[in-house]
């Protein structure tokens, strides 16, 4: 038996009266053979033993003699060391992302941590014309201060995207630069049809056959002390179609401008927005579904995952029957009903709309004389025939398998009354516009076919880094322009 078997014997057996006789031969052995040995070999016999446990009796003997240590079979606690998450990191030679033709854009791929390149990481990068297939695929090396790669140019108006993916600390890191070329240059690829404005005149006036039955719920939870919220709906292009909406009006007397709100693309809840409305603004957001807009988020997420699933493609083969006749005429019947209210000040109304909301915005424009300004952020449905062309087109993508849609003339027919690019055309009000130049859902080339059509006011800014999304500066620009064009200060 070796000496430390020995004082653990002692240390855990030994009887009470000779208690201070083993913690002292215990705190010796400490000193001599190691805290690691002794409290091991303690362990070890009260195990073999099935002695009971000696850890606070231990804890409480090393602690007075100033030896540190922590309870037995517990591990220190590891130092916690910030380790700031890597970086990967896309650099355009020109700084604000534009080209001339046949001009090559270079771009500088880095991985980074607290601002220090990591060198050595794989990174894959990808490029070619936005949404088309890419013209390069390579490996390269992240190096200190970059690694610099070519990506070509384009030979006619459009834009480049260049992606980077790498893998770094078990994560995967993406980053993507998208280019122009020539963007203001870059037109239109889908014809007006001669019976266009006819067409769309005379589905508002049939429509407007139909009662409007307005239905107002007071929404208590949702009012505030100045302004109040109503669950509306109106009906819409026939009877028991309806336009289901929420409305914010302020409840101090008087006439008050009119904003209306139109959706993206989705199925889902809406919301009211009684922080405009307390400036002195009716304010009406609608969904374009015919359904309750103030429900769970279930119901949608059930909708959306089936009888709703693909609805911009519902009927598309007729004009007459494709789902977005009766949504841009409920988004003129949403001005009818605004207009019936007797808070509402006929003579300043305003629409606002992003993605498939900024065509219904533009479409509102241009079918409603009483809409004296809109905001559009990525304007969808724009440019559809651009796959046609060797470009990318406009959300939903109708064409983006040009070989097997190319048989279907049906949808050929349809799709130019439909088409951002030709209300653009038509637009007589001023206009805000807003994108950015990494959209992978409204490629930015669809985004200026439809605004270089525009011949009335307009003002653009610029987002490029932004994808489809809207940030706070481009909401506090269009917010801006639309309450000057109602004088609300």
């Amino acid at each position: 038996m070796n000496a430390a078997w020995r004082v653990a014997k002692n240390f855990v057996s030994s009887p009470e009266k000779q208690t201070a006789k083993a913690d002292d031969a215990f705190r010796r052995s400490v000193r001599m053979q190691g805290i690691a040995q002794m409290v091991g070999a303690v362990v070890r016999y009260r195990r073999k033993h099935r002695a009971p446990t000696q850890q606070k009796r231990i804890f409480q003997l090393l602690s007075r003699q100033g030896t540190r240590c922590y309870p037995m079979q517990t591990a220190p606690p590891p130092a916690v060391v910030a380790t700031a998450p890597a970086v990967l990191v896309v650099t355009a030679s020109h700084d604000n992302w534009r080209y001339t033709l046949g001009e090559r854009a270079s771009f500088t791929v880095r991985v980074t941590r607290d601002g220090r390149d990591i060198p050595g990481v794989p990174v894959i990068v990808t490029s070619g014309p936005e949404r088309l297939t890419p013209t390069r695929v390579d490996t390269i090396v992240s190096a200190a201060g970059g690694t610099r790669v070519d990506a070509g140019s384009l030979a006619r108006p459009g834009f480049l995207r260049l992606t980077a993916v790498a893998n770094v600390d078990g994560g995967r890191l993406n980053e993507m630069v998208t280019v122009g070329y020539d963007v203001d240059r870059i037109d239109a690829s889908v014809a007006l049809p001669a019976d266009f404005l006819p067409f769309w005149r005379n589905a508002a006036a049939d429509a407007r056959r139909t009662p409007l039955a307005p239905q107002l719920t007071l929404r208590d939870d949702l009012s505030t002390p100045a302004v109040n919220v109503y669950h509306v709906s109106f009906q819409n292009h026939r009877e028991g179609s309806r336009i289901y909406g929420m409305l914010s009006v302020p409840k101090a007397p008087g006439k008050y401008p009119a904003m209306l709100v139109v959706p993206g693309a989705g199925v889902r809840p809406y919301f009211p927005d009684t922080r405009t409305a307390a400036r002195g603004v009716v304010h009406l957001t609608i969904g374009i579904h015919g359904i309750p807009v103030d429900r769970d988020s279930l119901l949608y997420n059930e909708l959306r995952a089936t009888a709703l699933s693909g609805y911009w493609a519902f009927g598309i083969e007729d004009r007459d029957k494709y789902y977005y006749k009766r949504v841009i005429v409920g988004a003129v019947r949403a001005g009818d009903f605004l207009m019936s209210l007797p808070q509402v000040d006929s003579a300043r109304y305003v629409v606002r709309g992003g993605s498939q909301g900024g065509m219904l915005a533009m479409a509102t424009a241009v079918l409603d004389p009483r809409v004296k300004a809109v905001a559009v952020a990525h304007p969808a449905m724009g440019d559809h025939f651009g796959y046609r062309q060797g470009r990318a087109g406009g959300w939903p993508h109708i064409f983006s398998d040009t070989a097997r849609m190319q048989a279907k003339t049906e949808i050929s027919a349809t799709l130019p009354y439909y088409d951002t690019d030709n209300f653009a055309r038509l637009l007589t009000v001023p206009g805000f516009y807003t994108w950015g130049y990494n959209d992978i859902t409204v490629p930015p080339t669809t985004s200026y076919a439809v605004y270089n059509l525009i011949t009335a006011p307009k003002e653009l800014f610029i987002a490029k880094e932004t994808g489809h999304t809207v940030n706070a500066e481009q909401n506090t620009k269009a917010m801006t322009f639309l309450l000057q064009h109602l004088g609300v200060r």
